[in-house]
Order: structure tokens, then C-alpha cells, then sequence
């Protein structure tokens, strides 16, 4: 985070980011295609001679990360809207700026404008330069010097309105600020029977209010690209008035701030507060939560996707040419991708064009995938069509929940029944896991009986980590009986298991031989075939914000470092990534065996860190990294080799990762993995239908995960030679590859391995 000055570092060339009290190396890997990036001693402010461009790079004094913390939200180098810039002399005075210190490496962190600005500051550059040198206000010779100025974008904007990304920094902060209100209104409205009226932000896009209202499970939602149809009023009195009727105690209405009607007139939160209350009669209230939303610390899951587009954008300047597009790091499902920023910056504008000309198909089309699929979804499990208008299949859908309870299981179960009574299912609900399933715990679930279970954490239909591997008789009995025609298990490392045991148990009982899918949902987030499961993101968000709070129960007091013992079994992910997020020093897990030397460096390493102005360390540790290092050992040890620099503490968090309501992320995970499971099903039970069909291949027993971009189904047969069955934990895990990064924040000699990282791509109209 310091500024750096120009590198002229080629591939196989050595350059070097010095910052703070180290340096970050880079090195081309010879015939690898790749560099690598390495963190060594070093002052701040010694300048190196480039050895093969004659280039150099130098941080600039000023702060340095190891003073700023991953918990303070906003920007700590300050933001503005320059109006100064959009002028050419305002650009001017800026390149000459830049010269006077040698940098033409620039990354902007912004919207759509501030990117827009920087582009044409790359293209104006060489003009600007001439211009400089003819004033005489820099030399002639450092127009040739610096005669190319890369740029590399990185969007932070908590609207989501930039197209060619999935995710924008700050966007899941922003949702938690939002759902954190949500949850505590609808406390107050259910105990009086209200309705109340939401105003999120969103003045040209409608994200926060659309995946807010999925998250809610919110009785309408209203969107400037997505406009209600002509006699909305109407339409939406009935809603509310059939959702009390159902003996639902409250309305909860969310209103983006730049929510439009079909003509392109604004509809405003008092204006539905006077319709309902004028049409119904009902104690309606509005809130407007405003600036609420821009504050607050930053989620982990921005904290993480922060620190990994960060990577990715110094990647970029270095490996930019002259010929290389301004380009912005974005995110596409789990992958960091390279697009050109005008690309993105125009798709962003046609969105707004066909706002105002409204075309409004094209624009939920333009805002990308996600965008239209959280529309989709949501109106599927908003609005429930009569009875008679719903052709039935015949078909008898069980779900069910195993292994431990992890936060989002029941977005998951809500969406999955609500979504398989829309396609016509019976939908039956199968308590207390493969135990429950075979003494015939088995009820029929309607639509308003999943009502308000997606803000609850547990699992409300019960969970246990039962195998069915002793109940096979029993379960195919429970099959036969309830005529279960698709089974949807939704749970952790136990459903995998019980799943290939199902499968297996086909040869011997016909019952099994019915489409099954497993939705992973697990904490420890161990599930071959997925990179996450439902309920890692909320334990993963309870790990940080524990860590920030234990670090500021030490402010004020001598230096102190904190072991943390976090869960997960044999899988190293939320110690690793909450590491990452909270800033740690180091993070043992199973998946890097460390030995006495590995302890001896790392506490070495922390008292001389403790030596300078640092007061707090943090160490996490999984639950089962080592059999001898506990975490008693580790805390001792640390205690005894930080005499009288540092004092020692520690912190066993247990379960309360599995507890609480779960994240925004979570919610939404799992209302969409689930809803696009049971579409599976759907798609299977309607291919055999009318046939008899039996499903006997491997591709009718999956495991439906989100792999990099792609969220797929993988036969659950095909993901047997990628599981470590004795560990429970798949034999390739994609944040691994992460490791590196937090052992660099942390200043240690690293090397990060970035020869797959993005390569420039073209903004495809579905993949934005």
C-alpha cells in the first residue's frame, strides 16, 4: 500500500518493491512463464539500480501497511471526487507530479468514473509530457524516461455497477451493514404486525436491493433495472394482503433509491408508504439507511478479495508493455481475470442507455449472469402462483440435512422446496439426517412452512452426522413407503460420504436408484467438488471479527500476541483465509507440516517485529495441524522465547463458528446453489417421465460445487480419486495458493507463484 516508483523489470529480469521494513522480490522464473514474487530485509527508502533496464523502484516514505489494519473500513490514503481532474489542466499538474517522482505505474481503486478518468490520463500521457517540457516545468530528457504510463483498475464500489466483475470491493460490507438492519427491523416489525419500507443505496443499479431482498426473504423488491409492470400498486396490495393472510405477522418492501416505473418516474419509499397504508391500512414504516452502508469495518470476504485483486493488479503493471490496454482486475465466480477497462466502462454505460430508453430486458441482460440469475431466483421464491395454474409432476422431492449445522442450510431448504413446489413437486422434509430418514421421520413441507428461515442459523430440520450405511434396509423401507422419486442432501463431509454410500448400495436396493445431489454446507468448507460450502463465510466472519476484537482488548497495554485456535477439522481453510483476513502473522495448518525449526523461525520472526512500534501479534492454528504442536504447546512456547518483549494469551474459539445467523453471502449461496440443484432435478425426473426410468450411471448421483467461474455438477464416483478420505479433505484446495500471501503481508521471505494468473480477456455480454 505505500506508493512505488517505476520498474522496468522485464521476465527474467530481477526488480524489487521495497516497502515498509522489507522488500518484495520479483523474479521471472526461467522457462516457467511466470514470476514470482519474494519478500526479503530491507530499509525503507534505499533505492536500487535495476540491473538489467537500468530502472529502479523505491517505496516513498509515508505509512507503512504495518501500521494499518484490515479492520478499519473506508480509505485510510483518503478519496475524493477531484473536480480539478476532469479539466486538462488538472491532469497536468498531475502527470508532472507523477514525473517529479518517477512513477508511471499507477493503480486506481474506484468506479466507473475514476477509471474512465485514468484511461484518459494514459491516453493524454505523451501529450501532457511535451506539454510539461515545453513550459519547461520538467526536463526533455524525462520525456523519453517516462514516456508510458500503465494503468491497472480495481473496483470499489459498493453500488456492484460495474459490469465485467462479479463482485465489487466493498459490495459485501455494504450487504452485511444492509442485513444487519433487516434482521433487527424485523424484530420489531413481527412483535407489532408492520410493514416496513427499506431505502437502499443503488441510484443507477439495483444490487443491494435485489440480493438484500433474496437474503430477506422481502415481500417485493424494487429495481431501477427491472421496473415493476403497469398496475404494480395493485399487484403488490394483494401480495401483502395474501402474505397476512397466511398468518405472516410482517411485510418487509425494499426500495433501491434509483428505483423507476415502466415510464421512468421515480418511486419513492414515502409513495409506497401512502399506498399501503391508504390501500390497506396497515402501521407502515419507512427507513432509510443511507451512508450506514458505506461504513463499518469490511467483511472478511472483502478483506480477502481486496488483498487478492491487490496481487493481481501489481502483476499486471509488471508484466504491462506499452502496448498493453489499461486493464481492470475482476472477479469472475472464484478466478481473478484481466479485462480492458474501456470494455467494462462502456457495457457499464449502455446499461444506464438502456435505462433510459428502457429497454429494460437489455439492461438486467448487459448487468451480466448474476445479475439476472438473482432476479430470476428471487421471483421464483417471491411469488407463488395458485394451485391450479402449477402443472403437477407427480413427483415426491425429499431434502434433507447432514452432518454439523452450518449457517445458510436453511436458505437452502427454503429455496429448495420453494423452488421444487413452483415446478410442480410434492416436496417431503426429512428431520434429524440419515438417522431420522430411517425411522421414518418424514413430513410433507408447503410454501409459507419455510417462511422466514432464511435469516435463522442451525439447521431447523435437524442434523446429525449419521452415516446410512447401517440403515440402508431401513431408508430404502422409507423410500418405497413415501414414494420418493429424487433425494437433495444438503450438509458437510458426512453427506459426501452418505452420498457414495447410496450410490453404492444401488446394485443391492433398487430404491437408491433415483436422481440424488448433494449441496456441500459445512464450516470447515472440506468438500471435494466445490471451492465453498454453505456456512464458511459466516465462520469465517466470526473468526475476524474475534481476531479484531482481541486485538483491541490489548490497545493501550504492553506488547501482546494472541494464539487462536479455530475449527475445521484436518482442513486448514478458516485458519489460513482468516488469517489473511485478520491480519496475522502466521497460520499452522495440516495441509503445511511445520517442525520445531518452522516454531523456532516464526517466534524469532515475531520478536523482532514486537521490537519496533508493532504491539499486537496474532497466530492462528488449526484444530488438528499437529498432533504434538497444540495449541497449549504453541502458546507456551511462545511465551517462554518472548520473555520480556511480549506476553502471551490464547483463545479457543470452538463453536461458536458454527453459531449465529448467517452472512449475506451465505444466505444467497445457498438460496442459489439450491435452487439450481433442484432445477437438476427437475431436468433429471422430467427425462424419465412416462418411462419408468431407473437412474443406474454415475452422472444421477452428483455433487453440485462452484469451481473457479463454473458452478457444475460432478458425479460423485469421479471426486472419489480427488478425496483424502483419511483427513476428509480433497487432495487439491484452490486457497492454497494463497498461503504465500499472507506470510508476505506479514513480512516474511516468500515466494507467491502467480504463472496462472489472469491473462487479458474480451468482456463477454453473459459473463460480465
Amino acid at each position: 500500500l505505500c506508493r512505488y516508483e517505476r520498474c522496468c523489470a522485464r521476465r527474467g529480469a530481477h526488480g524489487y518493491l521495497r516497502g515498509g521494513q522489507g522488500v518484495l522480490h520479483l523474479r521471472g522464473l526461467p522457462g516457467h512463464g511466470g514470476w514470482r514474487l519474494e519478500h526479503r530485509g530491507g530499509r525503507l527508502g534505499e533505492r536500487l539500480q535495476h540491473p538489467a533496464s537500468g530502472g529502479y523502484l523505491a517505496a516513498v516514505p509515508g505509512p507503512t501497511p504495518s501500521c494499518w489494519s484490515q479492520a478499519l473500513g473506508g480509505t485510510i490514503i483518503g478519496s475524493a471526487r477531484c473536480q480539478a481532474f476532469r479539466t486538462r489542466e488538472g491532469r497536468l499538474k498531475a502527470a508532472c507530479n507523477l514525473v517529479q517522482r518517477g512513477i508511471t505505474n499507477l493503480c486506481v481503486i474506484g468506479g466507473d468514473g475514476s477509471l474512465t478518468g485514468a484511461n484518459l490520463f494514459r491516453k493524454e500521457w505523451s501529450g501532457l509530457l511535451e506539454e510539461l517540457a515545453k513550459n519547461g516545468q520538467i526536463e526533455k530528457e524525462a520525456v523519453q524516461k517516462y514516456a508510458y504510463l500503465n494503468v491497472v483498475g480495481m473496483v470499489g464500489s459498493i453500488d456492484n455497477d460495474f459490469c465485467g466483475t462479479d463482485m465489487t470491493i466493498g459490495t459485501d460490507s455494504a450487504l452485511h451493514r444492509i442485513i444487519e438492519v433487516v434482521d433487527a427491523i424485523m424484530t420489531t416489525a413481527q412483535s407489532h404486525q408492520r410493514t416496513f419500507v427499506l431505502e437502499v443505496m443503488g441510484r443507477h443499479c439495483g444490487y443491494l436491493a435485489l440480493v438484500s431482498a433474496l437474503a430477506c426473504g422481502a415481500d417485493w423488491v424494487f429495481l431501477p433495472e427491472s421496473p415493476p409492470e403497469e398496475g404494480w400498486e395493485e399487484q403488490m396490495c394483494v401480495k401483502l394482503s395474501e402474505n397476512r393472510a397466511r398468518k405472516k405477522r410482517l411485510n418487509i418492501i425494499i426500495v433501491a433509491e434509483g428505483a423507476i416505473d415502466t415510464q421512468n418516474k421515480p418511486i419513492t419509499s414515502e409513495k409506497i408508504k401512502e399506498l399501503v397504508v391508504t390501500q390497506l391500512g396497515y402501521d407502515t414504516r419507512v427507513t432509510i439507511l443511507g451512508h450506514v452502508q458505506r461504513g463499518g469495518t469490511p467483511s472478511a470476504f472483502d478483506r480477502i478479495l481486496a488483498s487478492r485483486m491487490g496481487v493481481e493488479a501489481v502483476i499486471a503493471l509488471l508484466e504491462a508493455t506499452p502496448d498493453t490496454p489499461a486493464c481492470v482486475v475482476s472477479l469472475s465466480g472464484n478466478h481473478a481475470v484481466r479485462l480492458p477497462l474501456m470494455e467494462c466502462v462502456q457495457m457499464t454505460q449502455d446499461v444506464q442507455k438502456a435505462m433510459d430508453e428502457r429497454r429494460f430486458q437489455d439492461a438486467v441482460r448487459l448487468r451480466g449472469k448474476s445479475f439476472a440469475g438473482n432476479l430470476n431466483t428471487y421471483k421464483r421464491l417471491a411469488i407463488k402462483l395458485p394451485d391450479d395454474q402449477i402443472p403437477k409432476t407427480n413427483c415426491n422431492v425429499a431434502v434433507i440435512n447432514v452432518g454439523a449445522p452450518a449457517a445458510g442450510m436453511n436458505a437452502a431448504v427454503r429455496s429448495a422446496v420453494r423452488v421444487g413446489i413452483a415446478d410442480g413437486h410434492r416436496m417431503l422434509a426429512i428431520y434429524d439426517g440419515f438417522d431420522g430418514f430411517a425411522k421414518g421421520q418424514i413430513k410433507e413441507i408447503g410454501w409459507t412452512d419455510v417462511g422466514g428461515w432464511t435469516g435463522q442459523g442451525g439447521s431447523i430440520l435437524g442434523t446429525k452426522r449419521v452415516l446410512p450405511g447401517k440403515y440402508l434396509e431401513e431408508i430404502a423401507t422409507q423410500i418405497r413407503v413415501h414414494s420418493i422419486n429424487a433425494l437433495l442432501i444438503i450438509g458437510g463431509f458426512e453427506a459426501y460420504l452418505g452420498l457414495l454410500e447410496l450410490s453404492a448400495a444401488r446394485e443391492k436396493h433398487e430404491e437408491f436408484c433415483v436422481p440424488m445431489v448433494m449441496v456441500p454446507a459445512t464450516v470447515s468448507n472440506n468438500v471435494p467438488g466445490s471451492d465453498f460450502s454453505i456456512g464458511a463465510d459466516t465462520a469465517l466472519n466470526t473468526i475476524t471479527d474475534t481476531c479484531d476484537r482481541i486485538k483491541q482488548s490489548a490497545s493501550g497495554t504492553k506488547r501482546r500476541v494472541f494464539i487462536i485456535e479455530t475449527m475445521g477439522g484436518y482442513c486448514g481453510y478458516l485458519a489460513n483465509m482468516g488469517g489473511l483476513a485478520a491480519g496475522a502473522d502466521a497460520a499452522y495448518i495440516f495441509e503445511e507440516p511445520f517442525d520445531i525449526r518452522d516454531l523456532q523461525s516464526n517466534v524469532e520472526h515475531l520478536t523482532e517485529k514486537m521490537k519496533t512500534t508493532i504491539q499486537r501479534g496474532l497466530v492462528l492454528r488449526n484444530e488438528s495441524c499437529s498432533e504434538n504442536y497444540t495449541t497449549d504447546f504453541i502458546y507456551q512456547l511462545y511465551s517462554e522465547e518472548g520473555k520480556g518483549v511480549f506476553d502471551c494469551r490464547k483463545n479457543v474459539l470452538g463453536h461458536m463458528q458454527q453459531g449465529g445467523a448467517p452472512s449475506p453471502f451465505d444466505r444467497n449461496f445457498g438460496t442459489k446453489i439450491s435452487a439450481r440443484a433442484m432445477e437438476w432435478i427437475t431436468a433429471k425426473l422430467k427425462e424419465a417421465r412416462g418411462r419408468g426410468k431407473k437412474f443406474t450411471t454415475d452422472d444421477s448421483v452428483c455433487v453440485l460445487g462452484i469451481s473457479k467461474r463454473n458452478v457444475i455438477f460432478q458425479p460423485v464416483a469421479e471426486l472419489k480419486k480427488e478425496t483424502d478420505f483419511e483427513h476428509r479433505i480433497p487432495k487439491e484446495q484452490w486457497w492454497l495458493k494463497l498461503r504465500p500471501l499472507m506470510k508476505i503481508l506479514a513480512k516474511y521471505k516468500a515466494s507467491y507463484d502467480v504463472s496462472d494468473s489472469g491473462q487479458l480477456e474480451h468482456v463477454q455480454p453473459w459473463s460480465v
